[in-house]
């Protein structure tokens, strides 16, 4: 009938590809769209930082998405779903600190990896530890050291999402 919606090709070529032996001879169908490479939502007011540690989280094959304050990180938490935020503690109107605390307070974004960054890491420790912070980083810091933890952040964020069910 006129009026039942049909399936844009968009829709039907990223349809989600049979489980293996779902049915005798069906497989994943040809063309299913790749998984994305993760994203992860830089957030630092020094355009320098940002343009840095973009292009070296870029050069790994991830996606960087960029904002130069809290606000502007929360306004891409709204559209993008991010596997990862990087914060800076300081920054003009909402901090790291109260950006974190958004994140965790949010049921979506709850379980959002978050890694800060700061110039005096013993000072802002407590603080990052209450507002939910993974990993607190001080600066200067190794670039091997970010890329790591980044890494097993990533890995252990898409092993959660893999999973059907969640334990509590």
């Amino acid at each position: 009938p006129a009026d039942r919606p049909m399936l844009s090709p968009l829709a039907i070529s990223t349809a989600a590809p049979r489980a293996v032996g779902a049915a005798p001879g069906l497989g994943p169908l040809r063309g299913a769209a790749p998984p994305r490479p993760p994203l992860v939502l830089l957030a630092d007011d020094s355009k320098v930082v940002r343009t840095k540690t973009g292009r070296l989280l870029e050069k790994q094959g991830w996606q960087v998405l960029l904002a130069e304050d809290g606000a502007a990180a929360l306004q891409a938490l709204e559209t993008h779903a991010p596997d990862l935020l990087i914060t800076d503690v300081e920054m003009p109107g909402l901090d790291g600190f109260e950006l974190t605390r958004r994140v965790r307070a949010h049921a979506r974004l709850a379980r959002l990896p978050v890694i800060m960054i700061t110039s005096s890491d013993e000072r802002h420790r407590a603080e990052a530890h209450a507002a939910g912070v993974n990993l607190l980083l001080g600066k200067p810091y190794a670039e091997e050291t970010l890329l790591a933890q980044v890494q097993v952040m990533l890995a252990a964020a898409a092993q959660r999402k893999g999973t059907s069910l969640t334990l509590h």
